[in-house]
């Protein structure tokens, strides 16, 4: 047990803690695009789509708030006066 301890405090020379500062900006950078290169874009009509999908949710949540709005704006003149 006590050797298992002893073989995670090692760090391997090769770690991102021993480089110097421009050495882990160079590997972030080569992560960074790395991971870009495995996004995938949508396409213009899913990108038209979706675009549409959030406009009507935006109109239909301020119809929302602003239906509550009104709503207790009324509440309050009727007990307030």
């Amino acid at each position: 047990m006590a050797e298992t301890r002893e073989v995670a405090r090692k760090e391997p020379s090769g770690s991102p803690q021993r480089r110097n500062p421009f050495a882990r900006m160079a590997l972030f950078v080569r992560q960074v695009v790395a991971e870009l290169r495995k996004v995938v874009y949508p396409t213009q009509r899913q990108l038209i789509t979706y675009t549409i999908v959030v406009l009507i949710f935006v109109a239909i949540m301020i119809a929302v708030v602003s239906a509550l709005d009104i709503g207790f704006q009324a509440l309050m003149f009727r007990i307030f006066g």
